[in-house]
């Protein structure tokens, strides 16, 4: 039904995570009323994104250029690294303002079944980075394959560098979050990471 131009951005827009083939029609027809130059302007975004992105080549986080704006920050703490599976999950940690150390992105998580496996991820890079270290903080998802990744890399850590602090991001209930609504592993986990107040 729709022009063969028109289908072909509808098809495109549809392969984009969370986007059906309805949304992708109101998205196609809403650059069709929109401007050339904004149309354009996503467009060469898009371009940019793709031609200038580059991995950093110290902890794999997203740059424009060799190194990315953390590794560059010369105010960072170098003894702590936060390990993290995707580059994506940099920037949450980013905005709570609590942690100054560096990253290393692992680029996925172990899965054996999804034929994930260490030499899969940037593992090597990391151990060649742990020492002189005080701490690595595992900040890697609380899934199946976020934990077996975690515990993977801190039994490698503590036969490498045992002298280096190997912490795991404390997980459990969240805050406004009421009990009658907390699964039994999300409150097993807070009972087990309780603290003194």
């Amino acid at each position: 039904m729709l022009a063969p131009p028109l289908q072909r951005l509808v098809t495109e827009l549809s392969k984009l995570p969370g986007i059906g083939n309805r949304t992708a029609q109101r998205l196609a027809f809403h650059m069709l009323r929109t401007s050339e130059q904004d149309a354009f302007a996503l467009a060469e975004a898009i371009r940019d994104v793709k031609l200038k992105i580059t991995l950093c080549e110290i902890c794999f986080n997203l740059a424009e250029g060799p190194r990315c704006a953390i590794c560059l920050d010369e105010r960072r703490d170098d003894g702590v690294i936060c390990v993290v599976e995707e580059a994506a999950d940099v920037i949450p940690i980013e905005r709570t303002h609590e942690f100054r150390g560096r990253y290393h992105v692992l680029g996925g998580a172990l899965s054996p079944i999804d034929g994930v496996e260490p030499e899969d991820l940037r593992l090597g890079q990391l151990y060649a980075r742990v020492s002189g270290l005080r701490e690595v903080v595992l900040a890697t998802n609380p899934t199946t394959t976020g934990e077996a990744t975690a515990l993977h890399i801190a039994a490698a850590l503590h036969e490498r560098v045992p002298e280096v602090a190997v912490t795991r991001l404390a997980s459990g209930l969240p805050v406004g979050g009421d009990l009658e609504y907390a699964d039994e592993v999300t409150l097993g986990r807070a009972f087990s990471g309780r603290r003194a107040l």
